[in-house]
């Protein structure tokens, strides 16, 4: 069921209307811009599986936004809500975030009408199978046309599930492991791609509060260490932004919303211990070192400095936007601040990091994974132990060095162990992901502060994302 009051726009309409927004301050043809705005095409398939002594059917969907580039990519979602309204605006929404982080992507999405949690996992992989069966047959999965990932609802079970029905329809395609990302490691998954979301909200802060001009506008002044964070979901997303926020950065986690309620707690909250408390019990009820608050929702408008809704679209709406205490909004999951609502934020001044860019931190290690698959080697082996080499002669001669000027000119301790450490596969797909979120932040920066008919990141964002769908387009002649 959608959180979206009735009185204002649903999701897809949210995000045409974001989309036009940013249009208006552009000079694009009428005709290239409905090109861009448009759904190229939405397949819907209906297939039955035997389950419990009959037949039971499933409906499911991949839309596929813009072919600007191939192949297409974006996740799968498993959820009893699943329609094709919230899949198109889903798929746009890649189409976008893939621009404005440059993967070499089109966008698409896909979902299935079920509720995973009434399905024991045998019953989950033959659906899965079937599901993937329907699509694979019409190449909406495929390495180098579909692409699709995990998203709510599945994980790397269900990608592996699909990636070897795949490779069981196609047994001499070489590159078959490249069909979906988001495998397990042992299935030709890469590593750092489960905390790729989280971490990538992770770093979008970061590079935020790097210009002091950013963290004026929100009021909050100084670093990241210190502020304080409520986060409305603790799914893998959520559970991964606030653990790196809180044991890296120095943040505190102050409020968790679930399901069945929420945790709050001035002092702060472990977040692993939350987690696991959710694993054993389906919830947070109970949880013994904080309040715990039945109507969770009221606890997006406490008092914090970042707020991040990492979990269903349209958490923030029209009926409690003006309640929003948090001076900066990240948005960890797609469409969780209603159009409505960011109409009302904007004007108070509240500074939201727009989803397109906040969450990019899954399809970028995506792609990194991608890249894996079709260069059949993993990240490092070729060059991680020439590193270790190298490094080892700079400090066999800044040794001899330090023998002839005595104790003063001698190395720290365990500076040796740490240089001489050639980067692994997570360090790598860390490094790209961070240089990545860096580098797609600062293009939005750019038109923010230098354009005065912007005045949020999301238009920036926009802005930036679809004038390079745009220029892909003008070069293919369109």
């Amino acid at each position: 069921m959608s959180l979206i009051p009735g009185n204002e726009p649903s999701f897809r309409e949210s995000v045409d209307l974001m989309f036009n927004r940013a249009v208006a301050l552009m000079d694009l043809p009428p005709g290239l811009e409905e090109k861009i705005r448009v759904c190229n095409a939405t397949y819907t398939v209906r297939f039955g599986v035997r389950l419990r002594g009959g037949i039971q059917t499933f409906t499911g969907y991949r839309s596929v936004h813009s072919e600007h580039m191939e192949p297409v990519k974006g996740g799968i979602r498993y959820a009893p809500s699943v329609n094709q309204d919230e899949v198109e605006a889903l798929a746009a929404l890649m189409t976008y975030k893939c621009a404005l982080v440059e993967a070499p992507f089109g966008g698409s999405k896909g979902g299935l009408c079920i509720d995973p949690r009434q399905y024991d996992e045998q019953e989950l992989e033959r659906i899965t199978r079937r599901f993937a069966y329907e699509l694979a047959k019409r190449d909406l999965i495929h390495p180098a046309q579909n692409v699709p990932a995990p998203d709510m609802g599945t994980g790397e079970r269900e990608m592996a599930w699909m990636a070897d029905q795949y490779a069981r329809m196609n047994t001499t395609d070489i590159n078959a492991r490249a069909c979906v990302t988001g495998k397990p490691l042992n299935a030709g998954g890469i590593s750092g791609r489960v905390e790729a979301t989280g971490r990538g909200v992770q770093y979008a802060l970061r590079e935020f509060f790097r210009d002091p001009r950013d963290v004026e506008r929100t009021g909050l002044g100084g670093k990241l260490d210190g502020k304080t964070v409520i986060v409305q979901g603790l799914g893998n997303v959520g559970y991964h932004a606030a653990k790196f926020l809180s044991s890296e950065d120095g943040c505190r986690i102050i409020g968790i919303i679930e399901h069945d309620g929420a945790l709050y707690n001035e002092a702060g909250l472990d977040v692993d211990a939350v987690r696991n408390w959710i694993m054993t019990h389906g919830g947070v009820n109970g949880f013994p070192d904080a309040t715990h608050t039945a109507e969770g929702a009221a606890v997006l408008e406490q008092p914090c400095d970042i707020l991040i809704p990492a979990a269903l679209e349209g958490v923030i709406n029209l009926s409690n936007a003006r309640n929003i205490q948090a001076p900066l909004i990240i948005e960890a999951a797609n469409g969780p601040v209603t159009a409505g609502a960011d109409d009302i934020l904007r004007e108070r001044g509240t500074v939201i990091i727009p989803d397109m860019y906040a969450n990019a931190g899954g399809v970028t290690v995506s792609y990194f994974e991608w890249v894996k698959n079709l260069s059949h080697i993993r990240f490092g082996r070729m060059q991680r132990r020439q590193e270790e080499a190298r490094h080892e002669l700079i400090l066999a001669e800044l040794e001899r060095l330090s023998d002839h000027l005595g104790d003063q000119w001698s190395m720290t301790p365990d500076f040796k162990k740490k240089y001489l450490r050639g980067a692994d596969e997570l360090e790598l797909v860390r490094s790209g992901l961070d240089d990545t979120m860096r580098i797609a932040y600062q293009s939005m920066r750019d038109v923010w502060h230098e354009r005065e008919d912007v005045n949020d990141l999301r238009t920036a964002a926009y802005l930036v994302s679809i004038e390079k769908v745009a220029a892909s387009y003008r070069a293919k002649g369109l």
